[in-house]
């Protein structure tokens, strides 16, 4: 499957199930990596949780009903910079260039909204997530987080500065 068979599309709120699925499933690739839907309650309206921070949420559509790929923007003004999120791709997407296609996405929104910066937290396991990151410029900042959830995560911290930053 290529990714210029399949559209890119805004996200919508009835996503909520196909969305979980995809993150759940990608989560149960990692050994202790949990998905509680207790833990996610942006994926109850997932379009109107992003709007509401004045993010996006893209995703695109399988062909077998469900979500091939997803990865969300939100500005945090504080850091004048966007932070990246629900960046999962299901395996018989990975390689692609959907993922690639989606951070184009989210790349024009930062560079539109004038933004230094995008931003990412990753969860230490997710070690393939990580070289894509590398690859897409992404350098990886010092310090880490516990988040106290479900499957004890502990994340990275992500940085890309973008062209004309301060």
């Amino acid at each position: 499957m290529t990714s210029s068979s399949l559209a890119i599309r805004p996200a919508r709120d009835s996503d909520s199930e196909p969305l979980a699925a995809l993150i759940a499933a990608s989560f149960a690739e990692y050994p202790n990596c949990l998905f509680e839907w207790s833990e996610f309650p942006e994926l109850r309206r997932p379009a109107s949780h992003f709007a509401a921070k004045g993010g996006r949420l893209w995703v695109v559509d399988a062909p077998d009903g469900g979500i091939a790929a997803s990865l969300g923007a939100t500005p945090v003004p504080e850091q004048n910079a966007v932070e990246i999120t629900k960046v999962y791709a299901a395996p018989a997407f990975r390689g692609s260039g959907l993922a690639q296609s989606l951070f184009a996405e989210a790349l024009a929104f930062a560079e539109q909204g004038g933004f230094d910066a995008m931003m990412l937290w990753s969860d230490s396991r997710f070690a393939r997530g990580h070289r894509f990151y590398e690859k897409l410029g992404f350098r990886r900042w010092p310090g880490e987080r516990y988040l106290a959830d479900v499957s004890a995560t502990w994340e990275y911290h992500f940085r890309l500065d973008l062209p004309g930053a301060r």
